[in-house]
């Protein structure tokens, strides 16, 4: 989660840097901004690849409760990248 924060307080930073006219709050808030979107976007691709291990294991084993867990971390992983 502290992926979205950083981008939230990122883009707030940036938005007063822009009405304040400070270049250098500005830049910060973009550059916190851009590692936070990273940030999200890498924490989404491991669950979607954790995901996939716990459904191939379960799909692998038949436990259809592994299987079903690794589907849903892989829908999580999804929704944090978007």
């Amino acid at each position: 989660m502290s992926g979205r924060k950083n981008e939230i307080i990122g883009g707030i930073k940036e938005g007063l840097g822009k009405v304040t006219g400070n270049d250098t709050l500005e830049a910060e808030g973009t550059a916190q901004k851009a590692a936070g979107k990273t940030e999200r976007k890498m924490s989404g691709a491991g669950h979607q690849v954790k995901g996939s291990v716990k459904s191939a294991a379960g799909s692998l084993i038949d436990s259809p409760t592994l299987k079903a867990q690794g589907e849903a971390e892989k829908v999580q992983g999804r929704i944090e990248r978007a």
